[in-house]
């Protein structure tokens, strides 16, 4: 066996798929695709983003947001309006139904969340969430 296999990157990124994986599933429920529960959820707490703070809150190159967001859009999750003083900025608003699903899509989060979690102590928890937080933090 591979030393990269015994790796906690190793066993972060599969943790990960694994992760995505089935908020994926739980996503298609409700006729999503993974990650536009995180435009959504930025759209939730601030409304009126430009596409370019999306893409920087989010962590992907811009071309990437453009992309999900048209298909977004056409599937009534959000609207995309001009900025009104610089009309080359698009500004980015909840539609109709991107805030009715808010709480459809909290609960499928939160249920993928237990599951992940299932089995391990409150301490434990709390120590992996302290883990994590601070490898990101190291990657940064």
């Amino acid at each position: 066996m591979s030393c990269m296999r015994e790796s906690a990157g190793f066993a972060l990124a599969q943790a990960c798929r694994a992760h995505r994986t089935a908020l994926d599933a739980a996503l298609r429920s409700l006729g999503l695709h993974v990650g536009q529960e995180m435009i959504l959820m930025q759209l939730w707490a601030e409304e009126g983003l430009a596409q370019s703070q999306l893409a920087e809150r989010l962590c992907v190159e811009p071309p990437t947001v453009t992309k999900m967001l048209q298909r977004m859009e056409q599937d009534a999750l959000i609207r995309r309006e001009p900025d009104a003083f610089d009309a080359r900025v698009l500004r980015v608003f909840l539609g109709v139904r991107g805030r009715a699903l808010q709480s459809e899509i909290e609960r499928c989060w939160m249920a993928v969340d237990a599951q992940a979690i299932a089995g391990l102590t409150t301490e434990e928890r709390l120590l992996l969430r302290r883990l994590l937080q601070q490898i990101r933090e190291n990657l940064a």
